[in-house]
């Protein structure tokens, strides 16, 4: 009897370190599964039954290839079956049902007390919100069809978020080139109005009286050579977007029937005394002065303001050439598709060129370069001789004189040192733009 209970003490005893290990086993943060030699599950714990979506009773005793699918192949079934040690591999876990986890994977081999292999156990840790923030990052380098990191484009993208849940009408400021209707179109598009019509009027385009019938429509008999109704532009973007394009190009007469519309949001077509209700969202741009066009009584100050709820100035391209880069591979890309061409890079002098160019044209100057890039260069890098003309005279021009035989670097340092580090003070003496000093200190170490 006493034998007995001696067994009894030492079941019970094993059966506590048995709980008290599977509760460690199952409160670890990371995913744990061990596979036998024939790579079929032996153990794992709630962790990894969380990653995989299987619980123990389903996992456990079933093929590795079975538990993690067809689309596992080259991930870590193929570390199990590899029966070696490894550290940090990363691999894409699909579980049952159909989430991606990004997983940072370590292998250990099990041995007996002989040194014979039993088996595999990895350790899984899950990146999968960490690679969501990456890709988040990363979107913000390129946001709808606009592309850039500065953070004043960055700003941008916010003020387009913040407005997805708002009818809010929007007035895009920016100089000619810089991505207005972009942004008119991302606001269109990250809204509840996104399946509706987005509709775009260039109001510098068109005399008064066809503005005024293209934006309002006209009735039959209106004027001469009105011989059918016409809808007009409010009318087609019902349930949408409208974006009326050069905005302070618009006469005083078309201006008042505007304000009409942003007040009532109702319009009446030309020769007609009917109101047609329309919801329509209102985003206008303009790369002229408002207020200033106010003082000059060209532009009603109460309209303005009709427009001016929700500003979203877009900056130069000379205030934001950190994203000439990103822009340049951006348009690389666009252009093989259209061509069907093969370039892969651009020649490091070429880019120099690009960097020190001030882009009056902004964006859209730069994709012109681009274009003529492609017509001129033969080869799979973009060279400097590829590029406009005008761009290799204004390097020349823009490049430092040496007023001696001294080192650059050294003249560098020396004038930083007399303008107390002050960059763009130091690139005007040095005949240089700013960019390409900072290009310069950081390659010599100049901090």
């Amino acid at each position: 009897m006493e034998s007995i209970g001696e067994n009894i003490d030492q079941l019970q005893s094993c059966m506590m370190q048995r709980q008290n290990l599977e509760a460690i086993f199952n409160s670890v943060a990371d995913g744990i599964i061990a596979v036998d030699l024939e790579l079929r599950v032996s153990n794992l714990n709630e962790a990894a039954q969380v990653m995989i979506g299987y619980t123990r009773q389903q996992a456990v005793g079933e093929a590795c290839a079975d538990v993690f699918g067809a689309q596992d192949a080259d991930g870590l079934c193929a570390l199990f079956g590899q029966r070696r040690e490894a550290d940090g591999i990363e691999v894409v876990v699909v579980d049952r049902q159909g989430r991606r986890h990004h997983l940072t994977v370590s292998t250990r081999v099990l041995r007996d007390e002989g040194g014979e292999q039993r088996g595999v156990v990895a350790i899984l840790r899950d990146n999968t919100e960490l690679e969501v923030l990456r890709h988040q990052l990363e979107k913000r380098g390129r946001f709808f069809e606009m592309v850039g990191k500065d953070h004043r484009m960055r700003e941008v993208y916010q003020l387009v978020d913040d407005l997805a849940d708002s009818d809010a009408t929007v007035l895009v400021l920016g100089a000619s080139g810089t991505g207005k209707e972009l942004v008119a179109a991302a606001v269109h598009q990250s809204s509840h109005r996104s399946d509706g019509p987005f509709v775009k009027v260039n109001c510098s385009a068109l005399s008064e009286n066809l503005l005024e019938s293209e934006l309002f429509g006209h009735v039959r008999g209106a004027f001469t050579g009105a011989v059918r109704d016409k809808v007009g532009r409010f009318e087609r973007a019902h349930g949408g977007t409208i974006f009326l394009d050069e905005i302070g190009d618009i006469s005083p007469g078309v201006q008042l029937k505007l304000l009409r519309v942003l007040q009532e949001r109702e319009i009446e077509r030309v020769g007609s005394s009917e109101t047609i209700a329309v919801d329509v969202r209102v985003i206008a741009a303009t790369n002229r002065d408002l207020r200033a066009l106010i003082a000059e009584g060209r532009f009603r100050e109460d309209l303005f303001y009709r427009l001016h709820v929700m500003p979203i100035e877009l900056p130069s391209l000379r205030e934001r050439k950190e994203d000439i880069p990103l822009l340049v591979q951006h348009f690389i890309a666009i252009h093989n598709a259209r061509t069907g061409r093969q370039i892969e890079a651009i020649d490091p002098a070429a880019m120099t060129l690009l960097l020190d160019h001030e882009w009056p044209g902004n964006v859209r100057e730069l994709e012109n370069a681009i274009e003529h890039a492609f017509i001129k260069c033969r080869g799979q890098v973009l060279l400097p001789e590829c590029l406009p003309t005008h761009l290799h005279h204004e390097h020349v021009t823009a490049m430092p004189r040496p007023t001696s035989t001294r080192p650059e670097r050294e003249q560098v340092a020396e004038v930083l040192e007399q303008c107390h580090w002050n960059r763009s003070e130091a690139a005007d003496k040095l005949g240089m733009h700013r960019t390409t000093l900072w290009r310069k200190m950081k390659e010599w170490g100049l901090a």
